[in-house]
């Protein structure tokens, strides 16, 4: 409650900072002009690029994350090995970085033609995958050996035992950090912009060069991105609550 009322002191804080004072343009994100209302709709209209190279990418990463974490918790050594190389190579390259290369050079090295979002998908996902390998890693690992175990004398395959002893377990653990990856996520796509995404980053950027407005339109795209989140983070303590309730 102490964050959403803050939040909206902000946001009212914008706007009264944005009506006063003569050096201020608020007109051109304002819906009381005709101006305003195009330009908060052609901002807005970049919500739907944002949401789904995120969700696309987070579904991605969790799934390679999971399969890269199992290997890091069998007992041979190449599996471990493989674990530890792919989280700490991809973890040391920046996400940024990432993008430009997945749009620029994978298409020469690959020779494959790969369109903008799916080139920003990629480059999220393999950057985030290494993070959730981690979180897999660690919630697995937080769960009792003695029902493995129970598990295994049951004469449960190790499949069986992972989905339904072990994941059922951990993903209660995981939710929190999975919450805070989903965020991150929301966040960083916003780096695919760089690229030409027309998410909310973009649209706003093009504004800017039209509108020669930076301050105005850049306050109304953290307003957006703050709703967002906050409606993102609800929704995973809503989670929390709800497998909380269950296990009790």
């Amino acid at each position: 409650m102490k964050f959403r009322n803050a939040a909206v002191l902000v946001a009212l804080a914008l706007v009264l900072a944005g009506c006063s004072g003569g050096q201020w343009g608020w007109y051109v994100v304002s819906p009381g002009t005709e101006t305003g209302r195009v330009n908060l709709g052609f901002m807005i209209a970049g919500l739907q690029e944002t949401l789904s190279v995120s969700l696309t990418a987070i579904v991605i990463s969790m799934v390679v994350g999971l399969f890269v974490a199992l290997p890091g918790l069998s007992e041979n050594k190449y599996g471990r090995a493989f674990n530890r190389t792919y989280v700490e190579v991809v973890r040391s390259v920046p996400s940024l970085v990432l993008i430009f290369w997945v749009y620029y050079g994978l298409p020469v090295v690959a020779s494959i033609s790969i369109d903008v979002f799916w080139a920003g998908v990629l480059a999220l996902a393999l950057s985030d995958s290494a993070f959730q390998a981690e979180i897999f890693r660690a919630g697995i690992q937080s769960v009792d050996k003695g029902q493995v175990e129970a598990g295994r004398s049951l004469g449960l395959s190790y499949f069986q035992r992972l989905r339904f002893i072990i994941l059922p377990q951990a993903i209660r653990r995981m939710l929190p950090p999975l919450g805070n990856q989903l965020v991150y996520m929301l966040k960083m796509s916003s780096l695919v912009s760089v690229i030409g995404l027309q998410d909310l980053t973009r649209r706003a950027n093009e504004l800017v060069v039209t509108e020669y407005r930076p301050l105005e339109i850049y306050s109304v795209l953290v307003l957006e991105y703050l709703v967002l989140i906050l409606i993102v983070s609800q929704g995973v303590r809503w989670l929390e609550r709800r497998y909380k309730a269950e296990r009790i």
